[in-house]
């Protein structure tokens, strides 16, 4: 294609042949089980009963096709940006006045995880709000993950990335946005803020990069924690010790040695469930059939994305680049955009509000939430909903 075609805004359509549903269903039959774990907690990973029974569901139960479906009666995109191309979803608000958002996943996420966002965001009146509230979305793939493009040189860090989803809003036309991010799209939007693409207005982070560098450098080096902190500053810090991080170290690290998770589905899901013991408590439950958020469905659809486009790997890879573009995950990054954050109980850390006010000098909300965790918009997607109409009203 010429460079004109490549920067085309490209339909797309998902369409998973079935001979490949078919194999995956009979790697799952096929699975070679380890013994029971030692321990009667999740302290040493993801337990057993809980992998063999989402694997009997999956197998036998799981559709694929539903969520399949789901993301067909959206808008797919595809547009090649800085020699990859970036898969997303665009769905533009009936209602003439409706705000631009761009909302960024990380991982183990995917677009999946922001699925239930769209309908209320786009058609407020029919969920609780007004016209006033409506917002046109887009949510890309992130490089490696997904329908997007899989990296074949380094150098695809979040401050790129950052560029490349500037560059996305721009593409469409969009000459004022806003920006919101989770995980690995908090890292992306606060590169975004410090960048400050035109057009971008606005952030909001439901995991924000609050941590000051000392306490930040502490936390990775095992050095004693600066003096005067506050008990909420140093809980926060107990917060983020307490989930150890170890998938992070090996795919900053030796990401190609995770080779067995494009082999092993089984391996895939037990790895992707294990970021945090609070998410994998929810998900173990969920795959219980206890109803608190996310579905067997909810958790399956995302972990079957993974594993049918093969990015276990080049998703992985996220971690490494980040680590040589020496980004903090929690640290302060040096925005001053106006910055809504929403702080979600069960998150890897609870943001106090005195280090929130720091790091974002023009903070224009702040709100912690009842319930909700790592995965939010996934899992409280009305409460999620309610932050960014609250969050940006202001700036309308």
């Amino acid at each position: 294609m010429t460079q004109q075609a490549k920067n085309a805004i490209r339909p797309f359509h998902v369409n998973i042949p079935e001979e490949e549903l078919i194999d995956l269903r009979n790697r799952i039959n096929a699975t070679r089980w380890p013994e029971k774990e030692t321990v009667s907690d999740q302290s040493q990973g993801t337990p057993l009963a809980t992998m063999q029974e989402l694997a009997r569901y999956w197998a036998n139960e799981y559709d694929w096709r539903k969520i399949e479906s789901k993301l067909n009666a959206v808008p797919n995109f595809i547009t090649e940006i800085d020699g990859l191309d970036i898969h997303f979803i665009h769905v533009r608000s009936k209602h003439e006045n409706a705000m631009p958002i761009i909302i960024a996943h990380g991982w183990p996420g995917s677009i999946i995880e922001q699925m239930k966002l769209i309908e209320p965001l786009t058609n407020p009146t029919a969920h609780g709000g007004n016209a006033a509230d409506a917002f046109h979305v887009v949510i890309p793939s992130m490089p490696g993950y997904g329908f997007s493009g899989k990296p074949t040189t380094t150098g695809w860090d979040p401050k790129r990335i950052a560029r490349a989803y500037g560059e996305l809003m721009t593409r469409l036309g969009y000459e004022k946005y806003v920006a919101q991010g989770g995980d690995w799209g908090a890292v992306v939007v606060d590169m975004m803020g410090v960048q400050e693409p035109k057009g971008l207005m606005a952030l909001h982070t439901n995991m924000p990069g609050v941590i000051p560098a000392d306490a930040d450098a502490a936390i990775w080096t095992g050095n004693p924690l600066p003096a005067g902190l506050s008990d909420e500053e140093k809980r926060t810090i107990e917060q983020v010790c307490e989930n150890k991080f170890y998938y992070a170290f090996i795919m900053g690290t030796r990401p190609q040695t995770l080779t067995g998770l494009a082999d092993s589905p089984v391996g895939l899901a037990a790895f992707m469930l294990d970021h945090d013991w609070k998410s994998l408590a929810l998900i173990a439950r969920s795959i219980d059939g206890i109803q608190e958020g996310l579905t067997r469905d909810d958790v399956l659809d995302n972990i079957t994305l993974f594993w049918l486009t093969n990015t276990a790997i080049s998703a992985a890879r996220l971690y490494a680049e980040n680590g040589k573009a020496g980004i903090s995950f929690f640290g302060v990054k040096g925005v001053n955009l106006p910055v809504a954050v929403s702080v979600f109980p069960d998150e890897l850390y609870e943001a106090p509000k005195s280090w929130t006010e720091k790091a974002y000098p023009n903070l224009i909300h702040y709100n912690k939430m009842p319930k909700g965790g790592h995965f939010a918009a996934w899992e409280q997607p009305e409460l999620f909903t309610s932050e960014l109409r609250t969050a940006f009203k202001s700036l309308r």
